[in-house]
C-alpha cells in the first residue's frame, strides 16, 4: 500500500481568517453625563466621572482598529468593552424615545462588504459589531501560530475554539436583538454567526487531524478525526449556499469551503481504507476509495474558481494517493480475494468523532461583577424590581416549601416502616444509631474494656510505691527513736533532750493517717476490681470490631413454600430506588428554581420599557410556571410510590419475621448502652484512684522529706550534746549544773564512730564516740522560766563566750513541732517568743541539707500553724526551694511514664485541677484529692 497522505504539510496555512467591522468615531461621554444631570444630580455625575473617561476611552480605542495593538490586547480591550456596554444597557435608555437617551447613534461597516452599514439607536448592535470583531481577533491569534509545530497548532486549535464560542455567543444572545433595528447588516445576522462558528470549529478541528498525524495515531483514529472535520465545513457550506448568505461572501469563501469539505471526507474514506486493507476487507477497501475520489473529481468540478494553489495541489495529490491504493487493491481482489464490491449507496456513513466544541464565553463575558455605574439605579425601575422581586420570592417560598414538606413526609413514612435499614439488614449491611456509634467509637478510642487491665496493673503499681515510701519514712524515724534511746540509756540524766517519741509525734499521726488511706484505697481497688471482673462479659460486646458485627442480622425463612422472597425483596428495593431518584428530582427542582431567581434580571427590560409594568412582570413570572408544575407531578407520583412501598413493605416483614428482628436488635442496642455506661463508671473510677495515689504520693515524698531533715538535724544536734558530755566528763565544762537549754545535741548518725584517745577521760567513757568538730565552749544563755529550743537561731553565734551558770530548766520542749499540726501542713517557723533564749548550735545560714517547700499547697497550711520541722528567718516563707532530689522523690515506678509523674515542680500554693471532684469516702484525705470511689 502507499504510505500515508502528507497532504496536511501543503495545507498547513490554507485556512481562513475573519476581518474585524469598522465603526465611525462617536462621543458616548456627553451624552451619558447631561442623563445623568437631568435624571439624577450633578454631584452624581461627578462622582461617576472616572466610570464616564473609561467608557470614552474604551470606545475611542475600538475605532482606531486592530493595527495599532497586539492582537491578545485586542482581546482583552473588545472584552472590557463588551462588560461596560452591559453596565450602560441597564442604567441608560438608548433609543429615539423622547425620555430616554436619543442622540446616540452606532454606527458600523460589513465585515465582508464594506460598503455596506448599519446604523442603530439602540445598544444591541454596538454588543453585536464588538462580539463579532471578539470572534474576529480569535481567528487571526488562531492564524498566526506556527501551526509546522504541535504546540503551535494546539494553540491555534484553541484560539479557533475561542473564536467560535464568541459566534456562539453573538448568535445566541444579541444577533437577534440586533437585527430587530432600523437597519442591519448581515454579517451579525443569527445565519452569519452560526456559520462562522461552523468554520471556527472545522479548523479547529483540522488542527487536532494535523496533530495526530505527526503523533502516528492509528488509521482508523485519523479517519474518524477527518470525518468531523468535513462534517464541520459541510455544515458551513450549507449555511453559504442558502440566503441570506448565498449572494453576501465571495466566490473564493465558497470555493474554499467546498473544497475543504470534499478534501476531508475523501481524506477520511483514504484512512479508513488502510484500516481495511489490514483487516482484509478488500471490497469495502474499494468501494471506500472510489467513494473519495469521486468526491475529489466532483469539488474540482463544480467548486467555483479562486481557491488557493495550495489546496488545489493538496486535492491532486490525495487523488494521486488515494487512485494507487485503489488500483492495488482492485488487483489484489482479482488475483486473490474475488470479493464482489458494493455500491457506494450502500455503505454506511464513515464515523465521526468530534474533539473540539465552541468555548463557554458566559464567565468570560459576565458584567454582573461589573463596577462601572454600580450606583446608579434608576427610582422607577429600583421599585418596580423591588415589586418583581417580592412576586419571586413569593413563588420560590411557596415552592420551597412544597419540596421541603415532600421530602420530610417521605423520611417519616420511611422511618415508620423501618426501611430502608431492614433491606440493609438483610444484605448485612448494618448499622447503629449516629450517638451510640460516637459513644462507642469513643470508648474503643480509649482503648476499651480490653484496656482495663493495663490501667488496673497501674493502680496496683502506684499503691505498691505509696506502700514502700510510708514504710521508708516510718523506718527512718524509728531509727532514730531506736539511737536516741540507747544513747540515753547510756549517759543517763546528762543526755538532756527531748525524747524522739515527743518530737515525732505530728509526723507518726500523719503517716498513721496515710496508712489508713492506703488501707481504705486498697478496699476501692478491690471493688474495682471485682466490678470488672463481673462486667466483663457484659462489657465485651465494646471490643468487636467494628461495633456492627455484634448486631443480629436478618435472616431469610428456612422453609419457603413458593421462593417468593427474591421478588418480594427485589419489588421493595425498586421502589426504593424510584423514591430515592423522585428526592434526587426534588433537589435538581429547588437548586433550578435558585438558579432561575439569581438570573432573572429584568431591571435592563425595565429601564426600556414604555408599556404597562403588569404585563412584562406577568410575562417575566410566568418562566416559573413550568417548574411549579413539575413539582406537583413530583409530589403526586412520590404519594403513589410511598403507598406501594407501604404495601410492598408489609408483605416483606410476613415473610421475613421482621418484628422478632427488631426486638432482637433493640435488645443489643440496650446492651450496648448498658455496657458503655458500666465502662464509663469504671473508668471514672480508675482515673480517680490513678489520681489520689498520685497525689498521696507527692504527700508522702513531702512528709519523708521533712522526717529526712528531722533525723539530720537530731544527729547534728546528737554530735554537738556528745562533745558537751565529753566536757562535762573530762571537768572542762565550767559548770556541773547549766542548762541544756545552751547546746545543740550531739547527731545519733555517728555513735558507732571509734572513740577518741582522752587520757583525762575516766574509763567509763571509753564508749563515747570521737566528736567529728574541733572542742569549743558552748554558748550559754540566761535561762528562762520555761526555756524552749528553736529549731535554728538567727543571732546567737555557734560558740559564744561562757556564762554565768543557770538553773536546768524544768523540761525544756522544741518549738519545730506543734502537737495540733494538720496531717498536711507545710513547716511555718514560729516566732520565738521575746526574751527567750535560743541555741546556739546552727548560725543564720542555712543547714547542709534544707527542706524543699512543699510542690503544692495542702489544705490547713497557713501562717502560725506548727509544724513538724520549721526554718528559721530570716528566709521568706513564699520563697520557692528546689525540688527534692531523687533520693527523697523516686519515680513511681520503673518503666512509669504516666501523666502524674515527672511534672515539673510548681509553685508554692498552686495544685493542678483533678480530673475528677467526686465526694471523699476517707477521712483525712491527702490535700486536693477528691473522694476515690463511690462507697
Amino acid at each position: 500500500m502507499a504510505a500515508p497522505s502528507s497532504m496536511t504539510a501543503k495545507t498547513a496555512n490554507v485556512m481562513l481568517t475573519i476581518p474585524e467591522k469598522k465603526t465611525v468615531s462617536l462621543d458616548l461621554y456627553r451624552p451619558l453625563r447631561n442623563y445623568i444631570v437631568y435624571n439624577y444630580s450633578e454631584r452624581e455625575a461627578q462622582n461617576l466621572e472616572d466610570d464616564l473617561q473609561t467608557l470614552k476611552q474604551f470606545r475611542s480605542d475600538i475605532e482606531r482598529g486592530p493595527n495599532e495593538s497586539s492582537l491578545p490586547a485586542r482581546r482583552d480591550l473588545l472584552q472590557n468593552y463588551y462588560k461596560a456596554l452591559c453596565a450602560v444597557e441597564s442604567r441608560f435608555p438608548i433609543s429615539p424615545d423622547q425620555d430616554h437617551i436619543n442622540s446616540v447613534t452606532f454606527t458600523w461597516y460589513d465585515a465582508f462588504k464594506n460598503k455596506l452599514k448599519a446604523a442603530q439607536q439602540n445598544i444591541y448592535l454596538e454588543k453585536a459589531a464588538v462580539l463579532f470583531n471578539l470572534g474576529s481577533v480569535h481567528s487571526q491569534m488562531g492564524l498566526g501560530f506556527d501551526r509546522s509545530s504541535v504546540e503551535g497548532r494546539r494553540q491555534g486549535s484553541h484560539s479557533f475554539i475561542a473564536a467560535a464560542g464568541a459566534f456562539a455567543f453573538l448568535r445566541d444572545n444579541v444577533a437577534m436583538k440586533a437585527s430587530m433595528g432600523s437597519s442591519n447588516t448581515v454579517d451579525v445576522s443569527v445565519e452569519c454567526a452560526g456559520m462562522l462558528e461552523r468554520l471556527m470549529l472545522a479548523q479547529a478541528q483540522e488542527c487536532v487531524f494535523e496533530n495526530s498525524i505527526a503523533k502516528g495515531n492509528t488509521p482508523g483514529v485519523c479517519a474518524k478525526i477527518s470525518r468531523q472535520v468535513g462534517l464541520f465545513y459541510e455544515e458551513a457550506l450549507a449555511a453559504l449556499n442558502v440566503a441570506p448568505l448565498n449572494q453576501h461572501f465571495d466566490k473564493a469563501w465558497l470555493a474554499h469551503v467546498q473544497l475543504k469539505a470534499s478534501l476531508f471526507y475523501a481524506e477520511a474514506c483514504y484512512r479508513y481504507s488502510l484500516e481495511l486493507h489490514d483487516k482484509e476487507e478488500i471490497a469495502e477497501e474499494i468501494a471506500r476509495l472510489k467513494s473519495g475520489v469521486n468526491a475529489l473529481s466532483e469539488a474540482r468540478k463544480t467548486s467555483p474558481r479562486g481557491a488557493p494553489q495550495q489546496l488545489l495541489d493538496a486535492i491532486t495529490k490525495l487523488e494521486a494517493s488515494s487512485n494507487l491504493n485503489l488500483e492495488k487493491a482492485i488487483k489484489e481482489n482479482d488475483r486473490v480475494y474475488l470479493m464482489r464490491v458494493p455500491p457506494a449507496s450502500s455503505l454506511s456513513p464513515l464515523a465521526a468523532f468530534s474533539l473540539v466544541k465552541p468555548m463557554q464565553m458566559n464567565d468570560i463575558l459576565d458584567a454582573s461583577k461589573e463596577k462601572m455605574f454600580s450606583s446608579l439605579v434608576p427610582d422607577n425601575s429600583a421599585k418596580a424590581l423591588s415589586r418583581y422581586t417580592e412576586m419571586v420570592d413569593d413563588v420560590i417560598r411557596t415552592q420551597a416549601e412544597k419540596l421541603q414538606q415532600g421530602s420530610e413526609l417521605a423520611r417519616v413514612r420511611l422511618r415508620e416502616m423501618d426501611l430502608p435499614d431492614s433491606i440493609l439488614a438483610l444484605e448485612g449491611n448494618l448499622s447503629l444509631p449516629v450517638a451510640l456509634k460516637e459513644d462507642v467509637e469513643a470508648v474503643q478510642i480509649c482503648g476499651g474494656p480490653a484496656g482495663l487491665d493495663a490501667e488496673m496493673q497501674q493502680l496496683r503499681d502506684l499503691k505498691r510505691v505509696n506502700q514502700e515510701l510510708l514504710v521508708q519514712t516510718e523506718e527512718l524515724l524509728q531509727k532514730e527513736a531506736t539511737e536516741d534511746t540507747q544513747f540515753r540509756t547510756q549517759f543517763g540524766t546528762r543526755w538532756a533532750r527531748p525524747q524522739s517519741t515527743t518530737l515525732t509525734k505530728n509526723l507518726q499521726d500523719r503517716l498513721n493517717r496515710f496508712a489508713a488511706n492506703l488501707k481504705q484505697a486498697a478496699e476501692s481497688d478491690v471493688r474495682i476490681e471485682r466490678s470488672v471482673r463481673d462486667h466483663a462479659a457484659l462489657m465485651s460486646i465494646l471490643d468487636c470490631r467494628p461495633i456492627e458485627s455484634a448486631l443480629p442480622t436478618l435472616a431469610r425463612p428456612i422453609l419457603s413454600l413458593d421462593a417468593t422472597e427474591d421478588a418480594i425483596v427485589g419489588a421493595l428495593k425498586q421502589s426504593l430506588r424510584q423514591l430515592e431518584t423522585l428526592g434526587a428530582q426534588r433537589a435538581g427542582l429547588e437548586d433550578m428554581l435558585k438558579d432561575m431567581k439569581r438570573k432573572d434580571d429584568i431591571l435592563p427590560k425595565l429601564m426600556a420599557f414604555t408599556g404597562s409594568q403588569e404585563d412584562l412582570f406577568r410575562k417575566e413570572i410566568a418562566k416559573y410556571d413550568h417548574l411549579c408544575e413539575e413539582i406537583s407531578q413530583n409530589l403526586e407520583a412520590q404519594e403513589q410510590l410511598l403507598l406501594q412501598i407501604q404495601a410492598q413493605n408489609d408483605e416483606f416483614a410476613s415473610v421475613f419475621n421482621l418484628e422478632d428482628y427488631k426486638a432482637s436488635r433493640e435488645r443489643i442496642y440496650k446492651q450496648i448502652e448498658v455496657a458503655i455506661m458500666k465502662y464509663q463508671e469504671i473508668k471514672e473510677n480508675i482515673n480517680e484512684g490513678l489520681k489520689f495515689y498520685v497525689t498521696l504520693q507527692e504527700a508522702i515524698t513531702n512528709v519523708k522529706q521533712q522526717c529526712s531533715d528531722f533525723v539530720m538535724t537530731r544527729n547534728m544536734q546528737c554530735r554537738e550534746m556528745m562533745e558537751e558530755v565529753q566536757r562535762q566528763i573530762s571537768g572542762l565544762s565550767f559548770q556541773d549544773n547549766k542548762s541544756s537549754s545552751g547546746y545543740t545535741y550531739p547527731s545519733v548518725g555517728h555513735a558507732h564512730q571509734p572513740p577518741r584517745s582522752n587520757p583525762q577521760m575516766p574509763t567509763e567513757t571509753g564508749h563515747i564516740p570521737n566528736p567529728s568538730r574541733p572542742h569549743q565552749a558552748p554558748t550559754y544563755q540566761p535561762p528562762p522560766q520555761q526555756p524552749t529550743m528553736s529549731g535554728y537561731s538567727q543571732t546567737s553565734p555557734p560558740y559564744s563566750s561562757p556564762q554565768p551558770p543557770a538553773p536546768p530548766p524544768q523540761q525544756p520542749t522544741m518549738s519545730g513541732y506543734s502537737q495540733t499540726s494538720p496531717p498536711y501542713s507545710s513547716p511555718q517557723p514560729p516566732a520565738p517568743p521575746p526574751q527567750q533564749p535560743t541555741m546556739s548550735g546552727y548560725s543564720q545560714t542555712s543547714p547542709p541539707y534544707s527542706s524543699p517547700q512543699p510542690p503544692y499547697h495542702f489544705p490547713g497550711q497557713g501562717q502560725g500553724q506548727g509544724q513538724p520541722y520549721s526554718h528559721p528567718q530570716p528566709y521568706p516563707q513564699h520563697q520557692q526551694q528546689p525540688p527534692p532530689s531523687h533520693e527523697y522523690g523516686q519515680p513511681a515506678y520503673p518503666g512509669w511514664r504516666g501523666p502524674y509523674y515527672n511534672a515539673p515542680p510548681q509553685q508554692p500554693g498552686a495544685m493542678p485541677q483533678p480530673p475528677y471532684t467526686a465526694p471523699s469516702p476517707y477521712p483525712h484525705p491527702p490535700p486536693h484529692q477528691s473522694g476515690y470511689y463511690r462507697q
